[in-house]
């Protein structure tokens, strides 16, 4: 056959690899399950699977409390507030942490703002259901009335036995007798700290915590971004050349909007290795709350002008943890009595390196795919990824002509650990482009991790 070199190689790196495989991979467990817990201090629900546990605590305001995948703990917990739980205030706001619903516009100006603070829609109690454990799990969260903005929250959250893949479905409803209009916030408190050198019950600044979203070309705003508060020269946010917008994490309050539209973010955190996708499905057809379909929030004292005039930090201990939101917009939905309105995120724990060129439907890309010819015929294929899902990495070749030519394996794979690619392939024939995708452990494609030409000895 003209492809039988391939067919070789991969039997025996596949014989090989299936050693590895046993070893490298979380043993599989029978499916997920729900339980109760106590989470430090809260009485909450667990949903876990061999991959990752989510710890909600429906009394606080149905929060996300934590996500642990692999070991690592993602989002923000306040130490200070760990365990405790206090009344619905309009005006206070006890931060809890994790991650929550909101509205969104906010402000002060009329009725068709949310004021914020512990209120009923971010500190009252929410109901909890269990829909469906095993090979499925399933959790609903309905939250309180609210008679001042005249909303609802619902929100649904599913977790499989054999993925890390989080999955939200969340509702507002409108249970006056009027039209409103609003949109719905997912927001995300990550934890921007590492233990100290010296004492590891006392916290300082991760150094490495980044977001990425990609930064719209046609951006309504100036430098494609907005600057909603803050410093309007900040040397920690930049639109990169590969048109990724980054946010390096210092201790310092800012807030930025962006009109992204590809549906994601990312953050990374590039000293524990560990990296979090949020997905979206942006809407083209309906306007989003000033525009901004993702908002940033970096945490930290804030800048302000004193009497004088002189810029000066605020020494607000509120403002002192360490965290970062991320936080998602659904449009801006105007809703009859009665009507409801929903927004479908997804979450992909994974690892990460030092680098971050961008995401696709199967993993992120450390270092993008590169394949070279080299002057013995064969091909190398490089590269680094974080996966979303286990399984294998399957090189598509394909002639001069376009038509796929042959398909071979290069790599088992695991959201728990990164891929690195230097593999050399012997390829009988000229092979002009190469696809890497990825097939899960039941044998769905889960998508490219990328697609290039071969370059070198003549395939330029």
């Amino acid at each position: 056959m003209r492809w039988s070199g391939l067919a070789s190689v991969a039997l025996t790196w596949t014989l090989a690899s299936l050693v590895a495989w046993s070893q490298s991979t979380p043993a599989k467990a029978s499916g997920c399950r729900i339980q109760a817990v106590d989470y430090r201090g809260w009485q909450a629900q667990e949903v876990s699977n061999r991959w990752l546990q989510l710890v909600v605590v429906p009394q606080n305001g149905g929060r996300v409390m934590q996500v642990t995948f692999a070991g690592h703990a993602y989002l923000f917990v306040n130490p200070k507030l760990a365990g405790k739980y206090f009344p619905p205030s309009s005006s206070q706001w006890f931060n809890y942490g994790g991650d929550k619903l909101w509205l969104l516009p906010e402000g002060t100006n009329d009725e068709q703002h949310w004021v914020g603070n512990s209120d009923i829609l971010d500190d009252g109690p929410f109901d909890f259901r269990k829909l469906s454990e095993g090979q499925s799990c399933e959790i609903q969260l309905i939250g309180p009335s609210d008679p001042q903005t005249g909303i609802q929250f619902t929100r649904t959250i599913h977790v499989d036995a054999d993925s890390p893949r989080i999955a939200f479905h969340a509702s507002m409803k409108n249970v006056t007798g009027h039209t409103l209009e609003w949109s719905m916030q997912s927001v995300s408190q990550y934890d921007t700290s590492t233990p100290g050198e010296t004492n590891p019950d006392s916290r300082r600044m991760n150094p490495e915590f980044w977001t990425f979203t990609p930064a719209n070309p046609s951006s309504s705003y100036l430098n494609r971004y907005h600057v909603r508060f803050g410093p309007a020269e900040n040397p920690a946010v930049r639109v990169r050349d590969d048109g990724l917008f980054t946010v390096h994490y210092v201790h310092m309050a800012a807030e930025l909007w962006l009109d992204s539209t590809e549906g994601w973010l990312a953050v990374v955190d590039s000293t524990s290795h560990f990296a979090m996708l949020e997905r979206f499905q942006y809407n083209d057809r309906q306007p989003y709350p000033g525009k901004a379909s993702v908002i940033f929030w970096t945490n930290g004292p804030e800048m302000r002008l004193n009497s004088d005039g002189n810029p000066s930090m605020s020494t607000d201990p509120d403002a002192s943890p360490y965290y970062l939101e991320a936080e998602i917009n659904s449009p801006m939905c105007r809703l009859r009595p009665g009507e409801s309105c929903t927004m479908d995120t997804e979450w992909f724990p994974t690892r990460s390196g030092n680098d971050f060129h961008g995401a696709t439907d199967a993993g992120i890309l450390i270092r993008p795919l590169k394949v070279t010819a080299t002057e013995a015929g064969k091909i190398k294929v490089l590269g680094s990824f974080g996966v979303f899902y286990s399984g294998k990495l399957i090189a598509r070749l394909y002639d001069e002509h376009g038509h796929l030519a042959a398909s071979t394996q290069v790599a088992d794979v695991s959201p728990d650990r990164t891929v690195s690619l230097e593999n050399e392939l012997a390829v009988p024939g000229k092979c002009s482009r190469v696809s890497l995708h990825l097939v899960d452990e039941t044998g769905v494609d889960r998508g490219a991790l990328g697609e290039v030409q071969v370059s070198g000895s003549g395939n330029e």
